[in-house]
């Protein structure tokens, strides 16, 4: 290794030049991606960045990623905001969903049809609001969406038995379910009306502070 103590004059080894090269030709290239393809605005990175919790560079990776599940669908260039949707059969195959049991659900959430099918700022979003900057009640507001499967705005039983049972991977009895079902709305449901509405859910996950730990995902 090229030590600061070498003698005046004394060039680096060109091995470690050649590596400081490569580095800094790898550090450029992602920053001045998105400059070379015109891919947004300025205009429509500010406001990217100004709906999300992302930065200009991040914004640009996720918009690479985005492309990368079908580049003959995404074209390179967004600055005239192409009408462009993926189907939910390539989000849920990214590798940060496909294990998760809740993946259909989540794409359903954050699409803006409701089908699962995805714009780029449907993407943009679902990765902002699981991303570990967005804050705990935004994430409890959107775990509540996820785990409300008939979209009726309360979890009622049968909302949570499905839950239960994604979790479980189907392994307990439907007694077991049931009895779960039962312990969790006896303990969070606040005015005995048999089914949680957001202040329950919000109240119930106070008590759990682990709960929010795991709902996100990496870009």
């Amino acid at each position: 290794m090229w030590r600061k103590t070498r003698r005046e004059g004394q060039r680096p080894p060109i091995k470690v030049t050649l590596r400081k090269e490569w580095w800094d030709k790898n550090q450029r290239s992602e920053l001045e991606m998105g400059n070379k393809q015109t891919i947004f605005t300025p205009e429509q990175l500010d406001a990217y960045q100004d709906c999300t919790f992302f930065t200009r560079k991040e914004i640009l990776r996720l918009f690479y990623k985005y492309r990368d599940l079908a580049p003959q669908l995404v074209p390179l260039d967004y600055t005239s905001r192409p009408n462009v949707t993926l189907p939910y059969e390539l989000i849920g195959s990214m590798p940060e969903l496909k294990d998760n049991p809740f993946r259909q659900r989540i794409a359903e959430v954050f699409s803006e049809s409701g089908d699962g099918n995805m714009t780029l700022d449907d993407f943009l979003d679902m990765f902002s609001v699981l991303s570990e900057m967005a804050p705990r009640d935004l994430k409890a507001y959107y775990a509540f969406k996820i785990y409300d499967f008939n979209n009726d705005d309360y979890i009622c039983k049968s909302d949570l038995e499905k839950t239960v049972n994604k979790l479980t991977r189907n392994e307990l009895t439907p007694e077991e379910v049931s009895l779960a079902c039962e312990k969790v709305i006896y303990e969070a449901d606040l005015d005995n009306d048999g089914k949680l509405s957001l202040e329950d859910f919000q109240h119930m996950i106070i008590r759990a502070p682990d709960f929010l730990s795991t709902f996100h995902i990496r870009i």
